[in-house]
């Protein structure tokens, strides 16, 4: 029943560490959206239509473009405001040594 659930789900069973041969884990790279524009699919006898495939995955391509630069901004405005914070926190207790 485990590996039926795990072929269904493709999960492997992950090795437990021991003290030979450790390797870190692979970091896997966020997909990029020419990757999803560029993916190219096994065509099959009785397979999807090719055209509707390719307009979904210039869809997901265009939406996850947006969701990336979104996520750019966020960071860029989330270390705006540390610095700014930093700056505001180091001015204030430079006040409070001199009274």
């Amino acid at each position: 029943m485990r590996d039926l659930i795990r072929r269904l789900t493709n999960r492997r069973d992950t090795p437990r560490p021991t003290t030979q041969n450790t390797r870190p884990p692979q970091i896997r790279r966020p997909l990029r959206p020419s990757q999803i524009r560029h993916r190219h699919f096994n065509e099959r006898r009785r397979g999807l239509d090719p055209v509707e495939i390719r307009s979904f995955l210039h869809e997901v391509a265009d939406e996850l473009a947006v969701a990336q630069r979104a996520l750019v901004a966020m960071q860029e405005e989330n270390v705006r405001i540390k610095s700014a914070l930093r700056a505001w926190q180091s001015a204030q207790a430079a006040n409070r040594r001199y009274r």
